[in-house]
């Protein structure tokens, strides 16, 4: 994240002596990114973070791919994966995925175990419910419209915490996931043009400070997953200080580029990971040219594969396709896509969108997971040519 931030109790001097009451030493770790050249943080723990009692190879729940074909847009209803008993990582129904990001959809009512992923960062986007991040870091809150960014190996629990279960959509990808280079000053301050700013991010504010010993572990790796048992608990850290940690933004936070003609999706990015960019479409002030079109028109992206996650309001250029809240749209490259039929007359003259949506677009070509084929619209692709039934709901 490209601010500093310091939590809790960390010595004047980096790499000094920092003792226990009891005289001993704390424990430090430096947590960062591409090998010391890049952001990172320095973790204060009351006993070493290496000490393990026990390793063992483990069996994740399995991820099936097939390419799209034959290639045609698709429409997956997510809330039809809905099911009780889930948590918000082990539960994750793996809807799309290439080489460099997998997206997830989960309706989770108990808490994960401990778990990290050493492959990559973590962007959650919760639909609804409530849900606490934790980690050695601390704890984060987070509510409907947030997403929140978990960097890799950080060591984290996501516990439900509202009334209904936590809607999560699920991006994982396959390395580093942060705001846009160029909305960043070369030291890595938001600058005047970007949507959001330092102001509009929280991060955790105190230590977890949890003792126990024999605690277990998930950790997914380059070559696969392993069951470790570690003599204390990761979340035994007093202190820490750095850029690197989990944070959350909320999309309402997102303040909207507009222009007198239609502005192309560039506006409306938020994040960028590795051979991918994440968008947010929120309620806006549309086109005010007085011969404006204020939907998208017919575009051909054909280097990427875009999918949409419907959160809220109205999408206008979707209207009569059958797209509902939670629905996923996905139009690859190699087919031209646009708005419904119709979409276009009825947008003239109207000023204000309320809409919400999530935006991935995937630089490599989108697989197609099992989930995927459990909640698919199949008439979707024909839309354009003749009406869709009303969404399920």
């Amino acid at each position: 994240m490209p601010y500093y931030r310091s939590v809790g109790e960390v010595p004047r001097k980096r790499h000094t002596q920092f003792r226990q009451p009891d005289g001993t030493l704390y424990a430090e770790e430096l947590m960062g990114q591409e090998g010391f050249s890049a952001d990172s943080s320095l973790l204060y723990h009351r006993h070493a973070p290496t000490a393990i009692v026990a390793a063992e190879a483990y069996d994740p729940p399995a991820v099936t791919r097939v390419p799209n074909l034959p290639l045609k847009p698709r429409h997956l209803r997510t809330h039809q994966l809905d099911h009780t008993g889930a948590d918000p990582i082990l539960g994750r129904r793996y809807l799309l995925a290439n080489d460099d990001v997998r997206i997830a959809y989960v309706s989770a009512d108990r808490p994960s175990p401990l778990f990290r992923d050493a492959t990559g960062d973590h962007c959650l986007y919760l639909e609804s419910g409530a849900l606490r991040v934790e980690s050695p870091f601390g704890a984060l809150d987070a509510v409907a419209g947030d997403y929140v960014i978990i960097p890799t190996s950080t060591i984290h629990r996501l516990v439900p915490t509202g009334d209904e279960p936590a809607r999560l959509l699920a991006i994982e990808a396959a390395g580093h996931v942060g705001p846009p280079k160029r909305y960043l000053s070369v030291r890595g301050q938001f600058l005047e043009h970007s949507p959001y700013c330092e102001r509009d991010v929280r991060g955790p504010d105190a230590p977890l400070l949890v003792d126990g010993s024999d605690v277990e572990v998930l950790v997914r790796h380059r070559r696969g997953w392993t069951r470790y048992v570690y003599a204390h608990h990761p979340f035994d850290v007093v202190g820490w200080d750095g850029h690197l940690y989990p944070w959350a933004f909320s999309i309402h936070d997102f303040e909207p580029i507009t222009g007198r003609i239609h502005q192309p999706p560039p506006v409306h990015q938020t994040f960028q990971g590795p051979n991918f960019v994440i968008c947010s479409f929120v309620p806006r002030k549309v086109d005010y040219h007085p011969d404006a079109i204020p939907v998208p028109y017919h575009h051909h992206n054909v280097d990427s594969d875009e999918m949409l996650f419907y959160t809220g309001g109205n999408y206008e250029a979707r209207r009569g396709s059958g797209i509902g809240q939670g629905s996923i749209s996905l139009h690859p490259s190699g087919f031209t896509h646009g708005p419904q039929p119709g979409a276009a007359e009825r947008s003239i003259g109207v000023d204000f969108f309320d809409e919400l949506a999530v935006m991935v677009d995937t630089f490599r070509p989108l697989d197609l997971c099992a989930a995927a084929d459990e909640c698919e619209d199949p008439a979707y692709a024909w839309t354009w040519a003749r009406p869709a039934a009303p969404p399920a709901g």
